[in-house]
């Protein structure tokens, strides 16, 4: 196959990991290749960065209002790395709300083919292949484009890396001056102010649910996550009732995730919240309803009460941390 594009993702100097997981798929694809847009400077910082990712060329785009505009830039840089590489088979991004967003702008300007939220990607005899949950996750299905793919990818879903490579540098040009007169800009991005994990990339997830019973009972769920290093994450019964903020939520309406491991607490498990956590590798669930729908999907399961067992889990993992 030919070139895949992957569009990096970074955030104050640093490359996040799904870049990486990224251009791990693109290998398996083709000839690796990233997309960085930024403002002027940014690929000097980078591009031997991803070099040691794998990526074999990087195509840079510099403007000053890269880091104002929202989306914009992202589907322009794109929009010219793939003209002025020619032979381009695919593109991946990562499945974040922006990234959504940017494949899908990205589709109608090359009219190519769009797969979103994919688990797994892979070349065969029919093109590229991408596997994904439908149907609120009822079915995993296989899809491929009879075009040039753009398709995103869920963070922490693609195992491995590509070989390192000493990346070439192809400068692209973007013109963001002329804007439309209505235009939302991002006025100032900061970091939440937590020492957890991103939700969207973390290894290990713990998500509490409607069977916490209060705001204050949800520190139980933050306890055991900070035992394991882990994100915190929730059910939207629990965001609903205000146990946490809505940007803990995983599910079709919220966040979808691919972690290492999943543990839900007090979670039954409606179909929209399964959509968003049944990729991942191990589903851990605590519930004392037998008859929860999670455990269909669970990998291990504990019948039995979440404010009785999670502190003994607890204790039992510092004392393993301790020995």
């Amino acid at each position: 196959m030919g070139q895949i594009l992957v569009l990096v993702e970074h955030s104050q100097g640093k490359i996040s990991t799904v870049t990486g997981e990224l251009l791990a798929a693109a290998a398996r694809l083709g000839e690796p290749n990233a997309v960085l847009v930024g403002r002027p400077g940014i690929g000097d910082a980078l591009v031997t960065a991803l070099g040691a990712l794998g990526a074999r060329r990087v195509y840079v785009a510099e403007a000053d209002a890269a880091d104002t505009l929202l989306i914009t830039p992202a589907v322009a840089a794109l929009e010219a790395a793939a003209t002025a590489a020619g032979a381009v088979d695919g593109i991946l991004i990562a499945a974040s709300i922006a990234g959504r967003e940017t494949a899908a702008r990205l589709s109608v300007r090359l009219e190519a083919g769009l797969i979103t939220d994919a688990s797994d990607i892979e070349a065969t005899d029919d093109g590229i292949v991408a596997t994904m949950q439908a149907l609120g996750g009822a079915y995993t299905v296989r899809a491929a484009a009879k075009s040039r793919l753009v398709a995103t990818i869920r963070p922490h879903a693609i195992d491995g890396a590509a070989p390192a490579a000493e990346a070439q540098r192809v400068d692209v040009n973007v013109d963001l001056g002329a804007t439309p007169a209505a235009q939302i800009t991002a006025v100032h991005a900061e970091a939440a102010a937590t020492d957890r994990p991103d939700l969207m990339s973390a290894s290990v997830i713990v998500s509490g649910g409607r069977g916490l019973g209060s705001r204050e009972n949800f520190a139980l769920v933050e306890q055991l996550a900070d035992v394991f290093g882990a994100a915190v994450g929730a059910s939207r019964a629990a965001v609903d009732a205000d146990y946490c903020d809505h940007n803990m939520q995983v599910g079709q309406t919220g966040v979808t995730v691919s972690p290492d491991l999943y543990i839900a607490l007090g979670i039954s498990g409606a179909i929209q919240h399964r959509a968003g956590m049944q990729s991942a590798k191990t589903i851990v669930v605590i519930n004392k309803d037998a008859d929860a729908p999670l455990f269909e999907v669970a990998d291990f399961g504990v019948v039995g009460d979440l404010f009785t067992v999670v502190p003994q889990l607890i204790e039992a993992v510092r004392a393993r941390q301790n020995a």
